[in-house]
């Protein structure tokens, strides 16, 4: 009796195994809310192709959103408001009334999902949709600043840790296409960003 309460104890051990590694590999699930920092890259290229510029800067911002656990991977909804203070001016070879470029306020929303790597580390990718406020200046002043919210297109992937308690934190790299500047003789722009952030789930 007592040998087969130990293989009965034995095969439940065995049987509970994979169900405590499928928990522990369970992808995040919840409510989330975050800030995020990290640099952009911009570029503007003219409408006629004749000129292009671009700006190094920082851009930070706050995250929310909502995902939904589906063992090991998820899908969410998430958004996004952020700023940074690029801006591009152009040759001097560049026809256009307006010599620079300022990308100022970035919102975003989309969806994002996901697969869990290893116990608290996942991996995603993103796509939504995106805005960006633009200022078009001169730089001797002669015109007022053109003010200016280009839609666009963003996509991108990262990496999510789990920290203790509530606390996650993630790397992400994202572009955004921007097209159609409105009124403006540049053609379109595009930011490339490299963020780190950390947040709370719930």
């Amino acid at each position: 009796m007592k040998k087969i309460i130990a293989l009965a104890a034995i095969g439940a051990g065995f049987a509970a195994a994979p169900a405590m590694a499928q928990d522990q590999n369970a992808a995040p699930g919840g409510l989330h809310i975050g800030v995020i920092g990290g640099y952009q890259g911009l570029d503007v290229d003219a409408a006629d192709g004749s000129a292009t510029a671009s700006a190094d800067s920082a851009v930070y911002g706050i995250t929310a959103g909502y995902d939904l656990s589906l063992g090991s991977a998820f899908v969410g909804l998430e958004g996004e408001l952020s700023t940074s203070d690029g801006s591009t001016s152009f040759p001097d070879s560049f026809g256009g009334a307006r010599e620079g470029l300022e990308a100022n306020g970035q919102y975003y929303v989309g969806a994002r999902a996901g697969f869990a790597i290893t116990p608290g580390i996942a991996a995603y990718g993103k796509a939504g949709y995106t805005a960006l406020d633009t200022k078009a200046f001169t730089e001797s002043g002669s015109l007022s600043d053109l003010d200016e919210n280009a839609d666009g297109f963003r996509y991108g992937a990262g990496l999510q840790f789990q920290l203790p308690g509530a606390l996650e934190a993630k790397v992400e790299y994202r572009r955004s296409k921007y097209n159609d500047l409105a009124d403006l003789d540049q053609g379109d722009a595009t930011t490339d960003q490299l963020v780190a952030g950390v947040g709370f789930r719930f």
